[in-house]
This record gives structure tokens, sequence and C-alpha cells, in this order.
């Protein structure tokens, strides 16, 4: 206690400064990869994938990111045993939230699109590990979160893979490819908007203190589904076709149509992607402010107040800004070629796995999901279609996500420790 006393501006001027790293990585990796498929399918420039982004992310983190957060990242430790010595906590926080950040900034620099839940997740571990002891961590947990690598890439993969299926069937092997984009786009764009009301209704809008029924959320989520639905239809009727670019390409008109579809999917992914997983960055950084005016109360939950939700959505956009085409052009260009229609595909089954995820409390990873899809689209054309080598650098990524952020925090544990102690 006395030590939070003496040192409590201190530590939240650092929770403050490590959240924003934390959720600068964020932006670097997690969002690059969301916005990925978009950029590598030729449907937006990585300019316009930024400015995108800055709207949407930024807006989902503002308004549907939650005014109540898990201190405890998704019930992973438990701090009972340190409730008389605060500090520890606040210690363990601070390591994770620094551990993190480092992990993903390397990831990020290597192009490696990784986990940033599981990458704070490793980092709680690993201070529970040394700061409370192996009985704190909710280890059947982890066994869920390990088992979701395998769970969601699958669950992506499968729908993407159908989903380029229904366009083949419904439009690209049909006699009038072009008449058949322009008839079926506005079902599939109401679709994105059906999908990502959904995934916006059922994970955020508490603070906003909009509490609705499954059914009420259902009947939101059909309207706003029938207004992008229309939008669409108004953007694809003005598509002419081309026959220059057919020439060179059989279907350049029919992806003409799905271009601006990709807009829709962009938008979607950077809102429900800052309403999703800004948590990561700022829900250590909500418990340190609390621990700290409390005057050392460990508390479960904490209110978030919406400067730290701004300091959030704030990192997010600088981290795509800065380093985010790295993993932009793995995820978009190196895992298999994409097309608007692929690009398409791969992120409406990436929103359709995140809902289905939050219904079921699958503790999923949103980048595990969308390579899954991107790995989905690709076995659509045969196992030739995907780089395999670029598959293995991210899967071999993705094992290394937990215990390297546990390393990492248990070293940062002991400096802060050794610090303030």
């Amino acid at each position: 206690m006395e030590i939070i006393a003496a040192y409590g501006t201190i530590m939240v001027v650092l929770a403050v400064i490590f959240g924003l790293y934390m959720t600068w990585g964020v932006g670097a990796n997690d969002l690059a990869n969301a916005m990925g498929t978009s950029v590598g399918a030729g449907a937006v420039t990585i300019k316009q994938a930024v400015g995108i982004a800055i709207v949407f992310e930024f807006s989902g983190a503002v308004l549907a990111g939650g005014n109540v957060t898990k201190t405890i990242r998704k019930g992973i430790i438990d701090p009972t045993n340190i409730v008389h010595s605060p500090e520890i906590l606040v210690y363990g926080m601070l390591a994770a939230l620094l551990a993190a950040a480092v992990w993903l900034m390397i990831a990020s620099a290597k192009g490696w699109p990784v986990s940033t839940t599981h990458s704070i997740v490793g980092a709680l571990v690993g201070f529970a590990l040394v700061g409370i002891g192996p009985n704190a961590v909710n280890w059947a947990k982890i066994g869920k979160i390990v088992a979701s690598w395998v769970i969601s890439p699958i669950i992506g993969g499968t729908i993407s893979f159908l989903l380029v299926m229904s366009t083949r069937k419904l439009i690209f092997d049909t006699e009038n490819p072009l008449k058949n984009a322009r008839r079926y786009a506005p079902a599939y764009i109401f679709l994105v908007g059906f999908i990502i009301s959904l995934v916006t209704m059922f994970k955020g809008l508490k603070h906003l203190h909009i509490n609705l029924t499954v059914g009420q959320s259902f009947l939101v989520a059909c309207v706003i589904g029938l207004i992008t639905g229309f939008i669409g239809w108004m953007l694809i009727k003005k598509i002419e076709e081309d026959p220059e670019a057919d020439r060179d390409f059989h279907f350049a008109s029919v992806e003409k149509v799905f271009t601006p579809m990709m807009l829709f999917t962009a938008s979607s992914m950077a809102f429900a992607h800052g309403s999703n997983d800004v948590a990561n960055g700022i829900g250590p950084l909500a418990a340190v402010i609390s621990i700290v005016k409390s005057g050392g109360q460990v508390m479960q939950t904490s209110a978030m107040p919406s400067w730290i939700l701004m300091v959030g959505g704030l990192g997010i956009v600088a981290g795509l800004v800065t380093l985010g085409y790295r993993v932009m052009l793995t995820v978009g260009t190196k895992i298999t070629e994409l097309t608007p229609s692929r690009g398409f595909c791969a992120e409406l089954a990436a929103a359709s796995t995140v809902v289905l995820a939050s219904r079921t409390g699958l503790p999923v990873s949103t980048t595990h999901i969308l390579v899954g899809s991107v790995l989905g689209v690709g076995m659509a054309r045969g196992i030739g279609a995907l780089d395999l080598r670029v598959v293995m650098n991210i899967i071999i990524s993705w094992l290394v996500t937990l215990p390297a952020g546990a390393v990492l925090s248990i070293v940062f544990f002991f400096f802060l420790k050794g610090i303030f102690g």
C-alpha cells in the first residue's frame, strides 16, 4: 500500500505509456492483418486502408469498446492471493503490457500476423507464475486457447471455402457472370452489414446503455443489413462492362463489382476490430489506474473512462500508419493470390466466425480466424495456390507467441519490482 501511495502517479504515467505502446502494436499487427485482404485484393490502396482504419477503428474503439472490461483478461489469472500486496499486481500489469507490446513490435517488423489476445494472455501467465504462483493461472482456459489455435482457423477457412464456391456457382460459372454479379452482390453486402452489426451488438454497446435481447439484435442487424445492401446496389449498378479489361482477364468486369463490396468489408472489419480488441491493450491499463485511484484495492472489473478508450483508439491507428504495411503484405499478397471476390469471401468468413465465437464463448483470435479464411480461399483453387513456406512461418509464430509473451513478462516483472521495491 505504501509503495502505491508513494509511486502511484509514476505508475499511472507508465501504464499510459505502456498502454499506448501496446495498442500501437495492436494496430501494427492485428488491425493490419484485418485490412490486409482488402489491400492484397487491390480493392483499396494502403493509404485508403489507413484512412478507413482511422475513421472506423477509432469509432469502434470509442463507441463500442465497452465501459467495463475484465481487468484480469478473460479470467486467465486469479489475483486473490495478492489482495494485500496490490503493488505486485501493478508490476504484473505493467510488465504484461510492455512484454506484449515488445513481442508485437518484433512480429510486426518480421511481417508475422500473430494474435494480440494470445500475446497479452501469455504475458499475464508469465507474471502470474512468478508473481503469484502456478495455482493462480486458470489452466483450463489456457487449454481452450491452445485448442482455438486449431479450431478458429478451420471454422474461418471452411466458411470462406464455401463462400468462394457459392460465388463460382452463382456468378463465375454462369453464362452471364456480370449480370449475375449485379443480381447477387446486394445479398452478399446485406450479409456484411447483418453480421458486423451482430458482432457489435453481441460484444459492445454496454456503455451506451443499449441492452438488446437476441431477437432485438437480429432485427436491428436485419435493418442495418438492408441499408448496406441498398447502398451497395446503388454503387454496383453504376459499374459498366469493360471489354478491354475483359480481354486480358476474362472476369475483370465481374471483379469490379466486388471492389465496392470490399469497401464495406474493410470498414466493417476495422469497426469490429476496434470494438473487440481494444481491450487487449487497455484492460491492464484500466486495472493499474483503478488500483492506484482506489488506494490499493484489487478488483476483477473496473470502470473504463472514455479517455482510456481514446488512448486505445489513437495507439491502434498510429500502429497501422507506421508499421502496419508489413503484416498487410503478408496476409494480402504472400499466402495466396487474392482478387476482390476472394478477399471479400475471406473477410466475410472471418466476420461470420467472430459472431459464432462471441455467442458460443470460444476464446478465439481474430488473427487466426482471418488467416484461416485466407487459407480457405486459397484451398478453393487447390493446395498449389498457397505459399506453404509462408504458411509454415505463420504457424510457428503462433506457437511461439504465448511463451514469448510469458518470458518477456517475467523479465520485465522482476525489473519493475527491483526498481520500485
